[in-house]
């Protein structure tokens, strides 16, 4: 057994505008990924007044796939492929950026009018080398169609990638996992050591990893190959991820993701002139950030 066998990962809250906040866990030092996952974001929960909602313009990506897990709310997808999309609580939306693409996350009409609560988690999943090319790709998967592993007391919904013999339907393209879990009070569950890297991320309430309490909008990456039990005596949600270690160091700017730092130049450029494709419905975009500092390397 590792002296050591995790290291606590805190959030740091980025404010997004009009109120809205993010809690950031990846990339963080010294374990800027877990697995695949690059990007970890907990957003909200936001509580929109009748007439405000999200408006995330459309902006572009490459080398990486999106995926929105939502607990509360609603968010309007528009993409350059033409897709619009709303995604719902407990549904999956897996956008595959590839070579390119660019899209906008809006709350949807309904929602607008009334007002109302956003929750949930936003992830960016690097692409292995071979795949950072691919072209672009959208899919939708409702809660019903993902497959579900329960404990007694535990629920858990596999959003992407392959665990306790059951696989997603989102085409994943490296060896990965990522669940959505419940716990009803004094409920407990192993994670097996399936995969080679692992993250726990308590969204709310209670809980502990092999006895060592874990802190509500915290993660703990785990740092040693060897089931482990999660527990709960007064309830909790959690998110766990991981996967294969990634093939190489990553780049990244703003929302550029690459093993090349000549990719991520030649889609700052095709940004600037607007070339990735048209949202549709959108008339306004994002601009291209100042270049204030190079891309950073993630390993």
């Amino acid at each position: 057994m590792a002296a050591n066998p995790f290291a606590f990962v805190k959030p740091h809250v980025k404010d997004l505008g009009d109120g809205f906040t993010v809690r950031r866990l990846l990339p963080s030092h010294p374990h800027k990924m877990v697995g695949p996952f690059i990007f970890f974001d907990h957003m909200g929960p936001a509580v929109f007044d009748a007439g405000a909602g999200l408006d995330v313009r459309p902006h572009p990506h490459i080398g990486l796939a999106t995926v929105t897990y939502l607990f509360e709310g609603a968010i309007l997808h528009r993409d350059s492929l033409g897709t619009v999309q709303e995604i719902r609580p407990g549904d999956v939306n897996w956008m595959t950026a590839g070579n390119g693409i660019a899209h906008s996350e809006r709350s949807p009409d309904r929602l607008r009018e009334s007002g109302g609560t956003l929750h949930g988690i936003q992830t960016w999943v690097a692409l292995p080398k071979k795949d950072e090319l691919a072209e672009p790709a959208f899919e939708h998967h409702p809660a019903e169609s993902l497959p579900v592993i329960q404990y007694p007391g535990v629920n858990m919904r596999l959003i992407a990638g392959s665990a306790y013999g059951k696989t997603a339907p989102a085409r994943t393209y490296s060896g990965m996992f990522y669940l959505a879990v419940e716990m009803e009070a004094g409920s407990s569950f192993p994670l097996p050591a399936e995969h080679a890297e692992r993250g726990v991320y308590l969204v709310q309430g209670q809980a502990t990893v092999d006895g060592q309490a874990l802190e509500e909008k915290h993660m703990a990456v785990l740092e040693d190959a060897r089931e482990i039990t999660i527990a709960s005596s007064a309830g909790a949600r959690l998110m766990l991820l991981g996967g294969a270690p990634m093939d190489g160091d990553r780049f990244v700017w703003w929302n550029f993701v690459s093993s090349s730092r000549e990719a991520i130049e030649e889609a700052k450029e095709r940004w600037r002139s607007q070339s990735f494709g048209k949202v549709p419905d959108e008339t306004e975009w994002i601009p291209l950030p100042p270049d204030r500092k190079p891309p950073e390397s993630f390993s």
